[in-house]
């Protein structure tokens, strides 16, 4: 951690850190003395919120996760003494859910024609109809191929990430990462 390091965000995967630190960016908002930790996938968090009590004594840790992976956090938010009876409760301390996971978020933030646009304009439209032409996803609605298309491919999932969240204005943040950015803004000025 980051000396004077005094926020640790733990994020499920580098896609989630992109989006983050894109949309503060965007948002103008600062992330100095914060902490984003791709947690490698959510079944880390435990392992992490500890090393952050270890690390960082006294950092205020927040996160974000999807909506499949909440019990994760809710399991290890109640081994460190918690309060936690469901996902209600995880925003009181400071963890935000994602409807379906990062991609819906920002594909729905975007609307699928602009989301098509970005991945176009990065030189990634071809791709994205050579996936529409496979019999799999042919007679898929297009969210659902442009589901596909961002949140498969390690690489190009964080690119995109960062490209969709970048393509964004502040205000159009997603909520759960809107609400996580305002309670690191918050953070920063406690």
């Amino acid at each position: 951690m980051p000396a004077g390091s005094r926020t640790v965000v733990l994020l499920e995967g580098d896609s989630d850190v992109a989006a983050v630190r894109t949309l503060a960016g965007v948002g103008g908002r600062s992330l100095e003395r914060v902490e984003l930790v791709s947690l490698g996938g959510v079944t880390n968090v435990r392992r992490a919120m500890l090393a952050a009590r270890t690390d960082a004594p006294g950092a205020q840790v927040l996160g974000l996760c999807d909506a499949g992976e909440v019990r994760f956090v809710e399991r290890a938010l109640r081994e460190l003494g918690l309060a936690v009876r469901d996902a209600g409760d995880l925003p009181a301390y400071g963890f935000f859910v994602c409807h379906r996971d990062l991609e819906e978020e920002l594909i729905r933030a975007l609307g699928p024609r602009r989301t098509v646009a970005v991945i176009e304009r990065v030189g990634l439209g071809p791709r994205l109809a050579a996936l529409q032409q496979q019999p799999a996803w042919a007679d898929r609605p297009l969210e659902h191929q442009l589901h596909r298309f961002c949140g498969v491919a390690s690489g190009r999932k964080e690119r995109l990430a960062a490209e969709l969240a970048g393509a964004l204005s502040g205000r159009e943040a997603p909520e759960p990462i809107a609400l996580l950015l305002d309670r690191i803004a918050a953070a920063s000025r406690g």
